[in-house]
């Protein structure tokens, strides 16, 4: 039985592809339904412009991150706004979810919603708060670490959180790195932690693109391992170009080489990855604002 194509699956396919319509439907079709396939199928045909996922934020919130005597917390927290992202009181809640985070020295969500925030537990906390701004807030996500050298955080407009730990302390380069890796988005530091099943998609798509294109064998196999090659580059940290290189060639590790340093460990939080962000009908929305105004 052939799967139902839904508007829905068309428009979450669309958007992190930015395929055609109808492409999309084509691709959904051929992979009985499954996105992750079609998504495959769609950069076959249509190159790695198709492989690219949406950039826009699709949740709201804050990531906030802290580092302190060789510790640090980074925690994301979500709203439904971007206008309560930037209310004082959510910013202030943000800041103590990450204190708590540092003196429990434990990231377990559930820990921290037993924990204190002026006398209250943490989720009486959240739900006074819920009621007095009017929208959901949740924690979604939350990390704390020891540091094994030095730590370095970024934190680019409370979207994007960066925590970096070098090998030696070194605020130029520490700042350089973790405001690279909030650019960039690197999947791990070196081609040799990359997840194997990033690889396997990358193969597969690079060999169906040299089957499509009647390749004989040998040189099936030099354009996988050329795209394969290239990927790595493009998604390890030590393989990156570096964002500020006066001759856009010197590396992450060429960089690291020269300050005699190395990446121990780095973690990068961006509000609402993977979440799906609540469509308005635009229409629907300024006959709302209209009403509600009326009332008023």
């Amino acid at each position: 039985m052939m799967a139902e194509i839904t508007a829905s699956m068309v428009k979450t396919l669309r958007e992190k592809t930015d395929a055609p319509m109808m492409e999309c439907k084509k691709a959904l079709s051929e992979a009985g339904g499954d996105i992750s396939k079609a998504e495959e199928i769609l950069r076959v045909k249509l190159g790695s412009k198709a492989g690219k996922t949406s950039s826009r934020i699709t949740a709201e919130g804050i990531v906030s991150v802290n580092v302190k005597d060789g510790k640090a917390a980074m925690v994301e927290i979500n709203c439904e706004t971007d206008f309560v992202a930037k209310n004082d009181e959510f910013i202030s809640f943000s800041k103590k979810i990450n204190e708590i985070i540092l003196d429990n020295e434990s990231d377990s969500i559930d820990q921290m919603m037993e924990s204190k925030i002026d006398g209250s537990s943490v989720e009486s906390y959240r739900k006074a708060l819920i009621g007095k701004i009017g929208e959901n807030i949740s924690i979604r996500r939350a990390i704390f670490k020891k540091s094994n050298g030095s730590f370095y955080s970024y934190s680019h407009g409370n979207k994007i959180g960066v925590l970096v730990d070098i090998s030696i302390p070194n605020e130029t380069l520490g700042k350089d790195i973790a405001m690279h890796i909030a650019a960039m988005k690197p999947k791990a530091i070196t081609s040799s932690d990359v997840d194997p099943k990033l690889i396997e998609v990358e193969k597969r798509v690079a060999s169906e693109k040299a089957l499509e294109a009647g390749k004989t064998p040998e040189i099936m196999k030099k354009m996988v391992d050329g795209a394969v090659s290239k990927f790595l580059k493009e998604v390890s940290l030590y393989g990156q170009v570096f964002v500020k290189s006066d001759d856009n060639k010197t590396t992450i590790e060429q960089l690291l080489k020269n300050n005699q340093a190395s990446i121990n460990s780095f973690t990068v939080f961006t509000v609402g990855e993977g979440l799906e962000k609540k469509s308005e009908n635009f229409a629907e929305e300024v006959a709302a604002t209209t009403a509600a105004a009326k009332v008023h």
